[in-house]
């Protein structure tokens, strides 16, 4: 029976995230026609809420610079801390994130997109072997919405719109938080301050982090085709089959259906199911979730990965998120200032029998994993009087800063007088929380933590208090009232899914492709595997396996410009 199509594309690209947005630009860079589908009203997805930050180690803008690092140290890097886990994470797609990113870069820097160096932002593990402690990432530049036209309002707001609307780099929030705390963090401040009033003086609204991203990747399809081609409001439903292969999907586009033929293939980049209950009911395996802490975009439900499962489609790592440890209190200020704080002196995480269980500066996900792990799913935040003062934000800076009287009131978070009295409202055993914090404050004094390690890292000491000596990362708790509160295993998507090839192409129960499928980002499982790399990992690997797609759907190969 043949299929009476509506509209007909070369790529059919279900996702306008990082992955689908240059997925676009390199397939019409390669002489194919490729459309891409956003089910939500704005172009962006996870990418274009996000920091916008991108990781590739010897990236362009690294060798440009001078930076030490190669692509040897980058695989070496992936086989430390990644190590084996299947077909996900293959040495051919390894291979192929760093070749293929180096290419991608510079592919995204020709078609104007503005890039600039993260420095300082270490890598997660840079301890281990490749590790790079000057930073392999890369954002961009603040980026005016004007230049967009007609597109102007259809790009996710910043992520910095949550921080007072400032036009702020994602690195520069390292800085500006610790404003207070030291001359350079002050300087980087007054900076972004002065940005900001420039662009309200000139009445500019100013993209920045994953919107500036994104942003500047609609301009260069803009530049290219006049109007992009994007769908909003476009849903797919389902994948359509003949003869074995994929040839398009049936998509509800502005509440009526339609039949999109995609003659090359279909890619699927739409993302995961971070805020569908019944699949991380179903999938969570060890690390139980039910959807009610994520903090992703809101369209992450799931609904295109179970089209490519229904065809039969390899999964894996489907128990895994990006977790993003974080404390939910009405206050968002304050719940802001607490969440850093694991990062920060004065500051400490307990379990409930009020023992220490983690290194909490350690990288997010690794965090999260350890709640899981030692079942302190939620665990408690613990901290004093010392980082209230020098940390909690909302307040005044001339104002002697307090955690709201309000967030006492309603429990979100508990006060005592001493450590002991802390406990009982906390309702752990009083002896072994006094013990923890004794035995923590005795060797933080001196910049330690023989126990798990903290502060022993640059990645621990980029995000920790630049004016705060011996240790960035850690201090005593020893200014009473003594604090507490819950902290939960938030994430900011799923990072399991389909599996798939070098050349971005879905695999079945066998390993063989599904023809005329393709797919990239959190819908399948990441070549990152159970680690996070890096700042910026998740929307590297989405990118840079969108860019390898469209080159394969298109019969290009990957140029071969080496990351070395």
């Amino acid at each position: 029976m043949s299929i009476k199509w509506d509209h007909s594309v070369d790529l059919l690209i279900a996702g306008s995230g990082g992955g689908g947005m240059v997925a676009g630009l390199a397939a019409l860079d390669s002489g194919i026609e490729p459309l891409v589908i956003e089910k939500q009203g704005l172009v962006g997805g996870s990418t274009g809420l996000s920091g916008g930050m991108v990781w590739l180690p010897n990236n362009p803008l690294m060798r440009a610079d001078g930076i030490a690092d190669s692509h040897e140290d980058g695989l070496a890097y992936f086989d430390d801390v990644v190590g084996d886990i299947g077909m996900a994470s293959s040495p051919a797609r390894r291979e192929t994130f760093l070749t293929a990113g180096y290419e991608m870069i510079n592919f995204l820097i020709r078609k104007g997109v503005r890039f600039v160096r993260c420095p300082g932002w270490s890598d997660y593990y840079p301890n281990h072997k490749g590790g790079n402690e000057a930073g392999r990432a890369i954002e961009c530049i603040p980026y005016d919405v004007a230049a967009l036209g007609n597109w102007s309002d259809k790009v996710q707001p910043s992520m910095a719109k949550s921080y007072g609307g400032f036009v702020l780099k994602t690195n520069e929030l390292r800085a500006v938080q610790y404003f207070n705390r030291s001359p350079k963090a002050f300087a980087v401040a007054m900076g972004v301050f002065a940005r900001t009033r420039a662009a309200r003086l000139r009445r500019r609204e100013m993209l920045t982090n994953g919107a500036s991203l994104i942003g500047q990747m609609l301009k260069a399809l803009i530049d290219l085709r006049g109007d992009p081609p994007i769908w909003t409001n476009a849903a797919m439903e389902d994948l359509i089959v003949e003869d074995g292969r994929v040839v398009g999907a049936r998509v509800c586009h502005n509440g009526a259906p339609v039949n999109v033929q995609a003659r090359k293939g279909v890619l699927l980049a739409a993302g995961g199911f971070s805020r569908n209950p019944d699949m991380r009911r179903q999938y969570s395996g060890d690390q139980p979730n039910e959807a009610s802490w994520s903090i992703a975009n809101a369209g992450d439900t799931g609904e295109v990965l179970q089209t490519a499962m229904r065809l039969g489609a390899k999964t894996d790592l489907l128990d895994e998120a990006w977790w993003l440890p974080s404390v939910f209190i009405a206050d968002g200020d304050t719940a802001k200032a607490l969440g850093s704080g694991r990062q920060r002196p004065g500051a400490i995480y307990v379990d409930g029998s009020g023992r220490r269980f983690c290194n909490e500066s350690n990288s997010y996900v690794e965090v999260g994993k350890a709640m899981y792990a030692n079942k302190a799913v939620p665990c408690w935040m613990v901290f004093d009087e010392g980082y209230v003062s020098r940390y909690v934000a909302g307040a005044n800076p001339f104002k002697k800063r307090s955690v709201p009287e309000s967030a006492i009131e309603s429990g979100s978070v508990l006060r005592g007088s001493t450590v002991a009295d802390l406990a009982r409202h906390m309702e752990v055993p009083v002896d072994a929380l006094e013990q923890t914090v004794k035995r923590f404050n005795g060797f933080a004094a001196k910049g330690l933590d023989p126990d798990f390690g903290r502060g022993q890292s640059a990645y621990n000491d980029c995000l920790g208090d630049p004016g705060y000596r011996p240790n960035a990362a850690l201090g005593p708790l020893e200014r009473p009232p003594y604090y507490a509160t819950k902290v939960v295993p938030a994430d900011v998507g799923t990072c399991g899914g389909v599996v798939t090839n070098e050349h971005a192409q879905v695999l079945d129960a066998d390993e063989c492709v599904i023809d005329g499928l393709y797919a990239t980002g959190n819908i399948t499982a990441t070549v990152m595997g159970r680690n996070y790399l890096g700042a910026g990992g998740s929307i590297a690997y989405t990118m840079v396996f969108g860019y390898v797609a469209a080159r394969h759907a298109a019969g290009r190969k990957i140029a071969g410009e080496m990351s070395r």
